[in-house]
């Protein structure tokens, strides 16, 4: 068992690495750049839309040195250096350094951002941007993914004129196939969103003042912008590691035993990359964290990897129903909420099973993608139900039983 365990991270990971430890009464260290308590970056979309408070989104039972930023790694004398002049000494070290927002190079960004354009990954962010939003203001968020879509539904909900670039073909194209796209693009649509697809920015002007007017497109088309929220995408923070001379590829690479390299340093989180994979999820993130402290104190443990599942509501206005009907073939009254999980690939391969159900009187849409006697992707929107039963055949990776028809799948319990 490890005496002196140092974390270096107060995010998803850290914090439960170091809640686990302390429920083990097992002694941590950790060090937090943010001046913030640990929090559930998940819910950062609900604080921008004014539905909870930072203080509710708060990790409970995680000790933690705020404000206090890691700048080196001193693997001979095990030593982590520290922006305020301290040194703390460790027997194993963790890095929980989780990812920083990846900022697309565009004209008109040169060594900082404009005034009025924002990334949106942390509390402070998020505080940014609360301040500065307020009804009327016309807003752009680039970037059509799971952030940029939570970012585009928070700032629409406070008010603001929000249009939505992505230079995909639909919106959320890496957890959903084309017919569950143009649902959420609806429900956006009903709160107000301009959603503009296959379009890629180029650039942003700003006024005499410095800040940000305009987000310009590759066509010369011009959106005007007194705000402007970047989305698009992570990237792991792996600099530490690079200094300290760890292996990194994507991401800091570690074995099963979420080990770098160094046998005395483990990486967990957005900034570990295990079997070539860097997983970037809150999911994955919580369950390296457990692997590692049952590894740290003295449990055999593997990690093996995660097969995740995202989820996401949205709450607004009825989509109309004939709107609905286009999509799903059906007719009805769809609600406002819209409830969606997503996991793995929705797109089907030759020889696949697809079941596939819509309802449009409910505004949901259910799909799943069987290959063999394994699940191996679906999209669920307006009505999860089945979700329960689908997630853990998806993530215990468990063979369908022969005796359930496929399409009982798609049931209130799953059929399993």
């Amino acid at each position: 068992m490890a005496s002196e365990i140092v974390v270096i991270g107060g995010g998803t990971a850290g914090a439960q690495l170091a809640r686990r430890l302390g429920y083990a009464g097992v002694p941590v260290t950790v060090l937090g750049e943010e001046p913030h308590a640990p929090y559930n970056r998940v819910l950062l979309a609900e604080v921008l839309a004014g539905r909870y408070g930072p203080e509710v989104i708060a990790l409970p039972d995680v000790p933690v040195r705020r404000g206090v930023r890691a700048t080196a790694v001193d693997r001979d004398r095990r030593l982590v250096h520290c922006a305020d002049g301290t040194s703390v000494a460790y027997d194993r070290l963790v890095l929980a350094t989780g990812s920083n927002p990846v900022l697309p190079p565009l004209r008109g960004i040169g060594d900082g951002l404009p005034d009025g354009v924002h990334p949106f990954r942390t509390l402070d962010d998020c505080a940014a941007l609360s301040a500065a939003v307020r009804p009327g203001i016309r807003a752009v968020v680039v970037g059509g993914g799971l952030l940029g879509v939570s970012a585009a539904r928070a700032l629409a909900t406070r008010g603001a004129k929000v249009v939505l670039a992505q230079q995909g073909e639909h919106i959320m194209e890496r957890q959903l196939d084309v017919s569950a796209s143009d649902l959420l693009r609806l429900h956006l649509e009903a709160l107000g969103v301009e959603i503009h697809t296959e379009c890629r920015v180029r650039g942003l002007h700003c006024g005499p003042d410095a800040a940000v007017s305009a987000v310009e497109l590759a066509d010369g088309y011009a959106l005007d912008a007194e705000l402007v929220v970047l989305a698009c995408g992570v990237r792991p923070r792996v600099t530490l590691a690079l200094d300290a001379g760890l292996e990194v590829r994507k991401g800091i690479v570690v074995d099963d035993e979420l080990r770098t390299s160094d046998p005395y340093i483990h990486a967990i989180g957005d900034c570990a990359e295990h079997a070539g994979i860097v997983q970037g999820l809150a999911g994955p993130a919580l369950e390296q964290a457990d692997v590692l402290a049952s590894v740290l104190t003295g449990t055999a443990a593997r990690y093996t990897g995660t097969r995740a599942l995202t989820r996401l509501t949205l709450t607004g206005p009825a989509v109309p129903a004939a709107a609905t009907a286009a999509i799903t073939g059906a007719g009805g009254t769809a609600a406002g909420p819209l409830d969606l999980a997503a996991f793995g690939d929705p797109t089907p391969r030759p020889g696949d099973d697809v079941i596939q159900l819509a309802d449009a009187t409910r505004g949901a849409y259910r799909k799943v993608v069987v290959r063999g006697d394994r699940l191996v992707g679906g999209v669920l929107l307006g009505d999860l139900a089945a979700v329960g039963a689908l997630a853990r055949a998806w993530e215990g990776d468990e063979a369908l039983p022969d005796s359930v028809p496929l399409l009982h799948l798609l049931t209130n319990d799953g059929g399993l």
